[in-house]
């Protein structure tokens, strides 16, 4: 079995799982499959967009982002269900539990797809094996369907189990390249957007084959050093490993809103704001890191979004620092037009044991008083380990979890208490 892995190279799958949250409820709820289903928000609260939908309720048109109105006129008898992101969850936690049991190297991405690193194992099976297995057995034990892309990197391994859906399974190797990723138009490449579709549109490139022979320096006027990387990834170079603590990585953390109504009423306007800094400060505790930068969203009535940052000078996650920064952007930048959405995000994040305060006049008193308490737990954690004892700071669980009250489809948040 060994001499059906390569010597030298890697064999990755990336599992991504079908229409999940439909999905999920077809399995909590029998009667639902086969039916047009449409997972959505509440659309007393304007939240009416599509988040995901059946295979069903595809034929007919219906997208994921579509208005909820839309949707229905194209597909009179959809079904609608209002997200249920503890169930995702333990579906989630089921998925990957299973595919901890191929390899150690599983690197979730999202709540419903993740890589696995299979080159130590081929004792369980050849990758088709391993991947057919996988794929029955999430099936049979969580009645949930998926698709595989097996391949020597992570982003040809993501771009083959785009290829087949629902319930497909696709090898795609270097040398398929030319033939399979190349003819498509460069906005269907993983990791290229409408912008940058259309910035690289603007030098010639239509197609990924376009990319993958375009002129470096062109690349870097439009797109910068991002433009050299999607072009090693049109040519199949990705040399990106299946990291399994990645998703202890944080970059960011934030939440936004859409109000019940578009307001121009300063007072309501920051109350909102300030309860989002309370969500964003609840979740920074829950990870035990800071922010050294904050911002803000603005989207107004006429769907026109703003995006305005500042650093702070020390580290944040109070509710009441998040909320002195975001006070300050909104009235700094608000044109005082109705406004139909807010975001608050702390960026640039570090964790708490490693953030140095810039000491000021103002903050120097209160932290000179603390130094004897600083003393005894430095020589605390010297004598005991750095993690034996610290001051208000929970450490890491290393073990995942699940953040019940948030929806974290597009982060790693799912994957915490």
């Amino acid at each position: 079995m060994n001499s059906l892995y390569p010597k030298n190279g890697r064999v990755i799958l990336h599992v991504d799982m079908n229409s999940f949250y439909a999905s999920v409820e077809m399995a909590f709820d029998p009667s639902l499959k086969g039916k047009p289903l449409a997972i959505a928000g509440n659309p007393k609260e304007r939240k009416g967009i599509i988040v995901t939908c059946s295979y069903e309720a595809r034929s007919f048109g219906v997208k994921t982002t579509m208005p909820l109105w839309e949707a229905r006129k194209l597909c009179p008898d959809l079904i609608i269900k209002t997200p249920n992101f503890d169930r995702y969850r333990a579906a989630s936690r089921g998925m990957f539990d299973i595919l901890r049991q191929y390899s150690e190297l599983v690197e979730p991405v999202s709540i419903d797809e993740g890589y696995i690193d299979i080159t130590d194992s081929y004792e369980k099976g050849s990758p088709l094996e391993i991947a057919s297995s996988i794929q029955h057995q999430i099936k049979s034990q969580l009645d949930l369907p998926c698709s595989i892309g097996i391949a020597p990197n992570k982003f040809l391994a993501k771009t083959a189990s785009d290829m087949k859906k629902p319930m497909g399974i696709t090898v795609l190797r270097k040398r398929d390249i030319p033939g399979k990723l190349w003819p498509l138009p460069v906005i269907e490449m993983h990791g290229v957007g409408s912008k940058t579709a259309e910035k690289l549109e603007t030098i010639g490139v239509v197609t990924c084959k376009d990319l993958a022979t375009a002129n470096e320096i062109q690349l870097k006027s439009v797109l910068g050093i991002n433009g050299l990387r999607l072009k090693e990834r049109a040519n199949g170079i990705d040399r990106r490993v299946v990291d399994p603590d990645s998703i202890y990585d944080y970059k960011s953390v934030g939440n936004s809103t859409t109000l019940p109504r578009d307001t121009a009423n300063q007072s309501e306007l920051l109350s909102t704001i300030e309860k989002l800094c309370a969500k964003v400060s609840q979740r920074l505790h829950q990870k035990d890191v800071v922010g050294t930068t904050v911002q803000i969203m603005i989207r107004d009535k006429y769907r026109k979004t703003i995006t305005r940052s500042r650093k702070t000078e020390n580290p944040v996650s109070t509710k009441e620092d998040l909320f002195q920064h975001a006070r300050q952007l909104f009235l700094k930048h608000w044109n005082g037009d109705p406004v139909r959405l807010l975001g608050v995000t702390a960026q640039d994040l570090m964790e708490k044991n490693e953030a140095t305060e810039q000491l000021d006049l103002f903050s120097y008193e209160s932290a000179a008083k603390e130094e004897p308490l600083y003393n005894v737990l430095s020589q605390l954690q010297e004598k005991f380990g750095k993690d034996a004892i610290s001051k208000g700071v929970r450490g890491k669980d290393k073990k995942p979890s699940y953040d019940t009250k948030q929806d974290t489809s597009f982060n790693k948040d799912f994957l915490r208490d």
